[in-house]
């Protein structure tokens, strides 16, 4: 069909980020519903369980607008859904609405949808277009098409270090390297995955919240590794106030706000973190540290993003070493008063950029 355009899938995709840190696990989707050169509607999906992006756009349009519907074309990120999950299948309710053009971003990799929702669409005769903008709206989702092609979920490394290579001192006492401003942005981070996972140690000696206290959004679900089950229950991860998850060889058992995973007594616990992950449906998973942890999932090549805080004005000339990547590319970095920060990305996702 003539007359379709990249300005609305554009717009979609603007749309889809409005939901971002709110709709986990599901995809963030946006969409658009077009009348010649008019936006008649449109809309996001908000919040998981809510009503999808293609059920918040057609609702959107004005009461004088409604007769339009059938006349007009539908811009949407991902490809509608054709099953009953929390809602009915969007792709009936574009049938229903009469809409004779779908223009698709990417089709949705989950196995109950894949193609399906696309298939149903063409079966009522509706003029499918799919594959605008593709690169760009699967890069939106980086988080949802990972869990359901890797079978893990998107696994972001993070730490801070000075400007000679240290993440701690020698002391016990907690080396605050990053500063405030950098604090918040790091929060804004949290309120965007997931999850959050740190070591035994890094829990004992820093004794984190891993809470987003600063930034609009949720927390993440706090992870630790506890494998003898020997941390205190003093330590604020076991406060109850956001649901913690104890991964360890012992036990398995659910708490008010806790939850303790058994994994394997056995080598391989990069991947069992990541089945872990699966399992409760954790599609996103921020790994803040130690060393030694961090370093295990460098190791292994399961990562897909690291993003390192370098405190430029610290220097303590001995402590613990920061991980060392490898096979790595710089893909961004950004100035936040005495810190930098850079993005790294695995070398063989550099390739595959959208």
């Amino acid at each position: 069909m003539s007359g379709v355009s990249e300005k609305y899938m554009y717009r979609c995709i603007d749309l889809a980020l409005l939901g971002k840190g709110f709709v986990a696990p599901n995809p963030m989707v946006g969409a658009v519903l077009v009348h010649g050169d008019r936006i008649i509607g449109e809309g996001w999906h908000r919040v998981y369980g809510g009503p999808h992006a293609e059920v918040d756009c057609i609702n959107s349009v004005a009461d004088a607008d409604r007769a339009l519907i059938p006349q007009s074309v539908l811009y949407v990120s991902l490809e509608p859904c054709a099953h009953y999950g929390k809602t009915p299948p969007c792709s009936d309710l574009i049938i229903r609405n009469r809409i004779p053009v779908v223009v698709i971003g990417c089709r949705d990799p989950f196995a109950q949808v894949d193609g399906k929702g696309i298939e149903k669409l063409q079966k009522a005769g509706i003029e499918v277009i799919c594959g605008m903008l593709e690169g760009k709206c699967i890069a939106l989702n980086q988080r949802f098409f990972t869990f359901h092609l890797k079978q893990r979920p998107y696994i972001i490394l993070k730490w801070a270090q000075t400007a000679d290579g240290y993440m701690a001192g020698t002391e016990t006492d907690r080396l605050l390297i990053s500063n405030s401003l950098t604090n918040r942005i790091v929060h804004r981070w949290r309120s965007e995955e997931a999850a959050i996972l740190v070591g035994s140690r890094t829990a004992e000696l820093d004794d984190p919240a891993l809470t987003n206290r600063y930034a609009a959004g949720n927390s993440p679900v706090r992870m630790v590794l506890d494998r003898q089950l020997k941390l205190p229950a003093s330590l604020k991860l076991f406060n109850r106030e956001q649901r913690t998850i104890v991964l360890n060889n012992l036990v398995e058992r659910e708490e008010t706000g806790l939850s303790y995973y058994r994994l394997k007594p056995a080598p391989g616990i990069v991947e069992q973190i990541a089945e872990a992950c699966c399992q409760l449906q954790l599609t996103s998973l921020i790994v803040e540290g130690g060393s030694t942890l961090l370093q295990q999932f460098i190791k292994q090549g399961i990562w897909d993003e690291a993003r390192i805080i370098t405190n430029e004005q610290l220097v303590i000339g001995k402590g613990l070493k920061a991980p060392q990547l490898t096979d790595a590319w710089l893909e961004s970095e950004e100035k936040s008063l005495s810190d930098r920060i850079r993005c790294y990305r695995p070398a063989e996702q550099k390739q595959n950029r959208p």
